[in-house]
């Protein structure tokens, strides 16, 4: 991933450097646990305990030779070991190692992504509950509906994110598997009970029945929940551009000392952040797309995956670690202007409340579609200019014959609108599932 999208703690973990280092550490633990089962000597593995280690550049050198990136790898650890290198990898094949390496790295990688996934989540419920009472317009198909409030809305994105971390945990579980059961998943050099032993030591479980690979649909499903991630970022920005449009401006990104939103237009005040992430979500979509075409592989295993997993498994976890750090810094930064929200919910006088008035004639006796005509005249005609919808229904004698007129002023009252938001903040933050 390009630097502009990276966050230093992330791209440490996806380095050469570090992938190397996860490869030693496999190696290194692997002949250990051969060792104590007496199936390699006990000073081989504290050789490679003591004297391992690696140049990233050597490692290149030797690849450029042998084409092979593992036998390069293990020839420079071998440089350092010397003789008693020729236990290491004893049993393995090449996916034993990199597939198991591979799953340590995503594991690393979904617990920085977690935190901060939850350091997102703590920003949104702060501003939910700042703006729990905060009436404005809802929309539907960008038409003005019904009243709601902009803790509500905000509320929507904090439990929709936390279905995405709760999918990230299970993939995370599910991608926690390594193997170490040679060239076909057989266990025919390395019984199961040591391969056991030696994931069981670096956090991994075994893979129950592999081929030469640990299973790539674990892998789908992990790039998968992170692109559903990336699409709830996304869902959530989609809302923060349309707020921001010049003719809505309920709600911006913050716009900073200095900042300059047009090279034309002095003028400007764009929404970039959030465009930015609307396109990097589609960056992240196709990286599932990927890792679902990495499934199916020929017999006990092909190679075609591996090409794509050196691309999608940095990028991927580089770049949703950023779009969370981002999205995080445009919520704690959302500047809200409850007087335009107020303004355009006030815009069409009235109408919002027609589905209440409907409702309400249907309970007093008259037919849902005697009673719809009856609300759609007056609103129509309230939209079209003239008097507003209140006042055109409670000057009709049709609606105030069969109910009280206390009763339809109430229909308009906004906060008997809003009253059970307080229920739905409890059910959803104390019930989330």
């Amino acid at each position: 991933m390009i630097t502009r999208y990276s966050r230093p703690e992330m791209s440490a973990l996806w380095s050469d450097h570090a992938r190397y280092g996860v490869w030693l550490e496999v190696e290194t633990v692997a002949l250990e646990e051969l060792a104590v089962a007496g199936l390699a000597p006990l000073e081989a593995a504290q050789a490679v305990r003591a004297k391992g280690r690696f140049e990233a550049e050597r490692v290149d050198e030797i690849e450029r030779e042998v084409k092979h990136d593992v036998i390069a790898f293990l020839t420079n650890v071998a440089e350092h070991v010397g003789p008693l290198s020729r236990f290491v990898h004893r049993g393995m094949t090449s996916s034993d190692l990199v597939d198991t390496a591979l799953a340590i790295q995503l594991v690393r990688s979904s617990d920085l992504i977690l935190a901060g996934l939850d350091r997102v989540l703590d920003g949104i419920l702060v501003r939910a509950k700042e703006f729990k009472a905060t009436p404005c317009i809802g929309r539907s198909h960008g038409i003005h509906a019904e009243p709601t409030t902009f803790g509500l809305k905000l509320l929507t994105w904090w439990s929709e994110l936390s279905r995405a971390r709760n999918r990230i945990v299970s993939a995370r579980s599910e991608i926690a598997v390594g193997k170490i059961s040679g060239a076909v998943g057989t266990n025919s050099l390395i019984d199961p009970k040591i391969e056991g032993r030696i994931l069981e030591r670096l956090e991994l479980t075994p893979e129950p029945v592999a081929t030469q690979v640990v299973a790539r649909d674990r892998h789908a499903a992990f790039f998968s929940s992170l692109a559903l991630l990336a699409t709830s970022i996304e869902r959530c920005c989609v809302e923060v551009r349309h707020l921001q449009r010049s003719e809505v401006r309920e709600a911006e990104e913050r716009f900073t000392a200095g900042q300059k939103g047009s090279s034309a237009m002095p003028h400007k005040r764009n929404p970039i952040l959030s465009e930015n992430l609307c396109g990097l979500a589609r960056l992240m979509r196709s990286y599932s797309q990927a890792a679902i075409e990495d499934v199916a592989l020929w017999h006990e295993r092909d190679i075609s995956h591996s090409s794509v997993e050196r691309v999608i498994g940095p990028d991927a976890c580089t770049l949703i670690d950023f779009m969370l750090h981002r999205f995080d810094g445009i919520v704690r930064g959302l500047v809200v202007y409850p007087e335009r929200m107020r303004a355009n919910l006030e815009v069409n006088r009235g109408l919002p409340f027609s589905g209440a008035l409907l409702v309400a004639l249907v309970d007093h006796g008259i037919t849902r579609e005697t009673a719809y005509q009856m609300v759609q005249a007056h609103a129509l005609a309230a939209w079209e200019g003239g008097m507003a919808f209140p006042d055109r229904v409670l000057g009709d004698d049709k609606i105030t014959a069969v109910m009280p007129v206390e009763k339809v002023r109430a229909l308009f009252d906004l906060q008997h609108h809003l009253r059970n938001v307080d229920a739905i903040f409890m059910r959803t933050v104390n019930g989330i599932k």
